[in-house]
């Protein structure tokens, strides 16, 4: 499949609104505020960036230029209705980025909107519970063959064509929804759940779809987070799954000019995810173990972790885009099904390589 490119970035913003089209009653028509976080992605042309290497900080301050005008403001004096939706409409139409494919808003940390030029917005809303599982089916001395628990995290996504609308599917809807199964698995064993006998991510998630798909059509998407670094996503008939790692490693960039800080030794605290596409093992009840991409990784891992990357073997420059296809690249055939890698240079900026279908846009 086609290789793509992409860079992303977040940045936050503080600011006041009130929706005056929501029900009376509702929290949201009354001014209030938030500490919003707005996200783009976007495939830069080759020759947008100043330097190879800095496209994911150039796209960061572009961002910040295009919402400075929101940032502390009340936002019904620039947009009047300012949806979590049509915010993101103020960014596109006002920013100056080229390439650009998404815009999202992310109004607390549990929920967000994201549109394309084309209108079409992902809606999601996260959820959080505690409960206990175990693992039947693994080998004898697997960590999860034994009973332990997690503080489990659900995203249930939306995929709208608004046509114009100033508001998706409410994020209160999504949460009404959700209630009763909120109630069935907190504080639960979910081995003693029908349905849940072999509660992987990957089963958890396919459950979740099937209890809540006829109550809810416009459901797209269920992302089940085991871990803060591993977790699934479900759509009715495919399953991603992705592990996260961390490595710290210096660097510098070759083609910046003599005179830019970066053309000397710095250095980045790196968060990569591994994105995999492949069936259900029926046994198993996974798609890929988890600990095996991990430990798949790790000869990987070694070369990047605490390391000076341009003295990497085969590594031609240390910018984003290089590193994101060394990494490819050094997989090779370990890890057949790997379709996507994303890759952080700071908390809020970075990559993503894709060669595969794309999954849902991962809140941050």
């Amino acid at each position: 499949m086609t290789e793509d490119l992409c860079f992303f970035s977040t940045i936050p913003f503080e600011a006041a609104r009130k929706v005056d089209i929501l029900p009376e009653g509702h929290p949201s028509k009354n001014l209030h505020g938030h500490s919003f976080l707005a996200h783009v992605r976007a495939f830069l042309p080759q020759d947008w960036a100043a330097f190879s290497g800095c496209e994911a900080s150039q796209l960061e301050q572009a961002l910040i230029s295009c919402v400075a005008p929101l940032d502390y403001s009340d936002l019904n004096t620039h947009i009047s209705v300012p949806t979590d939706e049509n915010i993101s409409r103020w960014i596109h139409a006002n920013s100056k980025i080229p390439g650009l494919h998404t815009v999202g808003i992310q109004s607390t940390l549990k929920q967000g909107a994201s549109l394309d030029k084309n209108d079409h917005a992902h809606i999601w809303k996260r959820f959080r519970f505690e409960a206990a599982h175990q693992l039947p089916n693994v080998p004898d001395g697997h960590q999860c063959g034994r009973m332990h628990g997690h503080g489990f995290e659900i995203v249930l996504h939306v995929n709208q064509n608004l046509g114009q609308k100033n508001l998706g599917v409410d994020f209160d809807y999504i949460e009404s929804i959700w209630n009763p199964m909120q109630q069935q698995l907190q504080y639960a064993c979910l081995n003693d759940i029908s349905g849940l006998e072999n509660p992987t991510s990957e089963v958890i998630a396919c459950w979740i779809w099937n209890q809540l798909k006829s109550k809810m059509p416009e459901l797209s998407w269920v992302t089940v987070y085991e871990t803060v670094t591993a977790g699934c996503h479900y759509d009715g008939n495919n399953y991603h799954i992705w592990k996260e790692q961390r490595f710290e490693s210096a660097l510098r960039l070759e083609q910046s000019p003599k005179d830019e800080p970066r053309n000397t030794l710095f250095g980045h605290s790196y968060v990569v995810r591994l994105h995999l596409n492949s069936p259900l093992d029926e046994i198993m009840g996974w798609t890929v173990d988890y600990g095996d991409v991990k430990e798949i990784f790790k000869p990987v891992y070694k070369q990047l972790d605490h390391h000076l990357l341009n003295e990497i073997p085969g590594l031609n420059d240390a910018d984003i885009g290089s590193l994101l296809r060394w990494i490819k690249n050094s997989m090779g055939e370990r890890l057949p099904q790997l379709d996507r890698i994303d890759l952080l240079e700071t908390p809020h900026s970075g990559a993503i390589l894709t060669w595969g279908p794309r999954g849902p846009i991962l809140p941050t």
